[in-house]
C-alpha cells in the first residue's frame, strides 16, 4: 500500500470580522459561496494541493460553516470556510489543521518580496491598474500601496486589518498561487496608517509561525 507524503502547512490564516470591502472583494471574486461582512473566515493554504478536498470534508461534515474557496493550482491548494458564528469557524480551522497533521506553529513565516509606497499616482497609472482591478477603483492622485508576499495566504490578514485600521480603498487582492498580492489607494496619511497594521500583522504572524 502506498504511503502519502506528509502534508505542507504553508499557512492557516483566522480572520475574526471580516470588514465590507474584504468581503464583497472576496465575494466578487470567489467561485464558491460568498461571505458577507461580520462573518468571520479561516483560510487554510497546504502541499500537496489536491488534499484541501479532503480536509474541506471534514469541516463541512462536523461544523455549521459554508465553502468559500476551494482552488488547487499548479503547487499548492487554498481553501476557506466562513459563517457568522466565530466559534464554529475557529473549530472548523482547528478539525482541519487536526486531519492535516499540523499546527498553525508548522506555517511558513510571511516572506515579503514587495513593499512600496508610491504617492501621486497619475491619472493614466491609475487607469492602467483599473482595467484589471479585483476591488475598488485607484484614482489620479491617489497614494498606492503594493505588497507581495509568500505564502500567499498571508495576505488576507493584511488586508482585512488594513481596512480595519483605515478608511483607505481595497482596489487588488489576490491569494492562489506563489504569493500573495495586495494594492491599497487612498491619502497619504490613509495609506501610511494602513501599511502600519499591514507590516504589525505581518511581523506577528512571523513571530508565531515555524522557521521556513
Amino acid at each position: 500500500m502506498a504511503t502519502r507524503d506528509p502534508i505542507q502547512l504553508r499557512g492557516a490564516v483566522y480572520l475574526d470580522q471580516l470588514q465590507p470591502q474584504f468581503a464583497a472583494t472576496c465575494a466578487a471574486n470567489t467561485d464558491g459561496y460568498f461571505p458577507v461582512a461580520g462573518d468571520s473566515a479561516f483560510w487554510l493554504e497546504v502541499s500537496p494541493g489536491i488534499v484541501i478536498n479532503r480536509l474541506m470534508d471534514v469541516a463541512l461534515k462536523s461544523c455549521d460553516v459554508t465553502p468559500g474557496a476551494l482552488i488547487t493550482e499548479r503547487h499548492y491548494g487554498t481553501l476557506e470556510v466562513h459563517g457568522p458564528d466565530q466559534g464554529q469557524v475557529r473549530r472548523a480551522g482547528e478539525l482541519i489543521l487536526e486531519a492535516a497533521g499540523v499546527s498553525f506553529d508548522d506555517q511558513l513565516k510571511p516572506q515579503v518580496m514587495t513593499d512600496e509606497i508610491i504617492r501621486k499616482l497619475s491619472d493614466h497609472h491609475a487607469m492602467m491598474i483599473n482595467r484589471t482591478r479585483a476591488g475598488m477603483l485607484v484614482l489620479g492622485d491617489d497614494t498606492l500601496y503594493t505588497l507581495e508576499v509568500s505564502p500567499a495566504v498571508h495576505v488576507l490578514k493584511a488586508a482585512n486589518e488594513a481596512e480595519k485600521t483605515s478608511p483607505i480603498r481595497l482596489v487588488g487582492l489576490g491569494a492562489d498561487g506563489a504569493v500573495g498580492r495586495l494594492r491599497l489607494a487612498g491619502t497619504d496619511a490613509e495609506i501610511e496608517e494602513a501599511v502600519d497594521a499591514v507590516r504589525r500583522v505581518l511581523a506577528d504572524l512571523g513571530a508565531t509561525a515555524g522557521v521556513a
